[in-house]
């Protein structure tokens, strides 16, 4: 059922694209955009990797440059029966992690210097955990791919006001120029809304299995959801579509969120762990409350992951 709503949500934003390029340029433009958007999807499907950390200007770490970081994936992944995917940091304060690949044999990791310094270990490894998650689920292909076209659209969507408005063919296109550039963007937010909602469950529930501690993963959500509101993203900030990629979103909406609300992540990870009969998270002052939005500055720690050794 996961396969099938993923195709007919692919074949929605192809017609949806599709539809954009005939009110813009007839059957002509139609057929335009269908070429465009299977060539997009192919594009894709190989290179999904690369435009994500190209548009992150991620850098590839291993055991030598990070090797308390790439050692907790290697742990992860082995937990979770995958190959060792590519590990990447990004030197951002902004704290958030993704992960990107068309399958499991070629995913990468990655996570902003801001996240690791942020958390403690436990913290990391849930947060890992839970992008291995989206590996295993398999999720990463069809979420770089629906960013890809949906950042398409927009774009092609705020060139056809400009298009229409120049072309001298009267009020109607102008109307449907109009029409264009304010449906479309919301249209394709819809279809990222419907698949990657659903996904982030999903991936929080392998993330809390596969590192065995689901308080710590909603320990780290709640430490770097409000932090992820406050610290600017230039990237994001570029391109909207990417937020879904991300562990948390990056701007508060509930109606056009990529992502579940985070208080109900974090209540459905704590009834998960009840039923695992995990301890709760230690109330030491090095760690923040897993109920807290914000961990306090004069409480928190560097983490023992952190590369650039902040205190």
């Amino acid at each position: 059922m996961s396969g099938f709503k993923t195709v007919m949500l692919m074949s929605a934003l192809t017609a949806l694209f599709m539809a954009l390029g005939y009110t813009l340029g007839g059957s002509g433009g139609a057929v335009i955009a269908l070429l465009a958007a299977a060539g997009m999807n192919l594009f894709t499907f190989w290179n999904a990797d690369r435009i994500v950390l190209s548009m992150h200007h991620a850098r590839e770490v291993d055991e030598a440059s990070a090797p308390e970081f790439v050692g907790l994936v290697r742990e992860l992944a082995q937990r979770a029966g995958l190959p060792m995917p590519r590990v990447y940091l990004i030197d951002e304060p902004h704290p958030n992690a993704f992960a990107t690949g068309r399958n499991p044999d070629n995913a990468a990791v990655a996570a902003t210097t801001g996240l690791l310094s942020m958390l403690t270990r436990e913290e990391v490894a849930g947060v890992m955990a839970h992008e291995l998650g989206h590996v295993k689920n398999r999720d990463t292909l069809i979420m770089t791919m629906v960013a890809t076209i949906a950042g398409a659209i927009s774009m092609l969507a705020n060139f056809g006001l400009f298009f229409r408005g120049n072309s001298g063919n009267g009020h109607g296109n102008m109307l449907a120029g109009l029409l264009a550039v304010i449906v479309a963007p919301f249209a394709a937010m819809i279809v990222q809304m419907a698949i990657s909602r659903t996904r982030e469950y999903g991936a929080d529930a392998a993330g809390a299995q596969v590192s065995g501690n689901p308080r710590a993963l909603a320990s780290a959500l709640a430490k770097i959801s409000g932090q992820a509101q406050r610290i600017p993203n230039p990237v994001a900030e570029r391109n909207p579509a990417a937020a879904q990629l991300y562990i948390v979103p990056t701007h508060v909406s509930e109606l056009f969120s990529t992502h579940p609300t985070t208080e109900k992540r974090i209540a459905a990870l704590h009834d998960m762990a009840a039923h695992m009969g995990t301890p709760a998270v230690s109330g030491r002052s090095s760690r923040a409350s897993a109920l807290s939005p914000v961990a306090a500055p004069s409480r928190r720690r560097s983490s023992a992951l952190d590369p650039l050794r902040r205190d």
